[in-house]
């Protein structure tokens, strides 16, 4: 019993981990406050539930998932091109309100608030994967896949071109550089790789509905970067561990389920609190949150 959930643990952590390190090159590495990131984990995982019911494979779904979230992450920052700091923060966190209405609304794609059930587990060269420990094992060579992705990205001539964005945008201006060009792609980078954990994340519930993808999803991963530090690679993964595994402890105490959620929120609360007291820029941190 105790390994199933440890391995259910393991299995988040890992989904979280992309999602939050995509969130990442966004905020951190571009210094694009998107406050939406999470209407591109629920445009993923509802696109590859619904290319799954229709009998398209897996890896399509999760590819086109990956792709379409990144699209919308094109079309988010066009539209926001002469918004910056609060006020492109706002814009973004409308655009996670408008994905919500509209699942909740588009009642023959989505089902609305029923939301899409029985979402078929992935299929691996025909091989179906179905116990917690496969999919662990599959989550986590994903997982791998990515951070090795993003780590070139980051670490690539295009990397330092998002952090001059970040740091001196008019500086880069000045020297001819397209700063909407790189803006819109390190969206889409990170939109894509938000898509790509959803498309896990729906098919290993089985289950999701427009809820699933609500706005106190972002407080969490928002947290998350912070706590890691804002563009740091190492950071966003061990912040991701802090964050899923310190309110399990939860569980271990006598505490009624009414209450362990709203404790899970204030816990989040008092670490964050913590964090920005003693360390301001996060565990491993280079840049301040502006």
């Amino acid at each position: 019993m105790i390994e199933n959930y440890l391995m259910h643990l393991m299995i988040l952590i890992g989904i979280y981990i992309i999602l939050v390190q995509g969130y990442n090159i966004a905020l951190g590495y571009a210094g694009l406050l998107n406050l939406g990131h999470i209407a591109f984990f629920g445009i993923g995982a509802y696109t590859s539930a619904i290319l799954s019911k229709m009998g398209v494979p897996f890896f399509i779904g999760f590819i086109l998932g990956g792709i379409i979230a990144a699209i919308f992450g094109y079309f988010l920052v066009y539209s926001t091109r002469k918004l910056k700091g609060d006020y492109l923060a706002l814009a973004t966190l409308g655009f996670s309100f408008v994905f919500t209405s509209i699942m909740l609304n588009w009642k023959s794609l989505t089902r609305g608030p029923l939301g899409i059930p029985g979402i078929m587990k992935p299929s691996v060269f025909g091989v179906i994967i179905k116990s917690n420990f496969e999919y662990m094992i599959f989550v986590w060579i994903i997982l791998l896949v990515c951070l090795y992705i993003m780590w070139r990205i980051i670490k690539s001539p295009f990397g330092r071109l998002m952090e001059a964005v970040r740091d001196d945008e008019t500086g880069l201006k000045v020297l001819g550089k397209n700063t909407f060009a790189i803006k819109y792609k390190a969206m889409m980078i990170s939109a894509f790789f938000g898509g790509l954990a959803g498309s896990l994340f729906a098919h290993y519930l089985s289950y999701i509905d427009p809820n699933t993808f609500y706005l106190m999803e972002i407080i969490l991963v928002l947290t998350i970067v912070i706590i890691g530090g804002v563009a740091s690679f190492k950071g966003t993964i061990i912040a991701t561990f802090i964050i899923i595994l310190i309110p399990e402890f939860l569980r271990l105490l006598s505490i009624p389920s009414s209450i362990l959620g709203p404790s899970r929120q204030i816990l989040y609360s008092l670490i964050l609190l913590i964090i920005l007291i003693y360390k301001p820029r996060g565990i491993f941190g280079r840049v301040d949150l502006t």
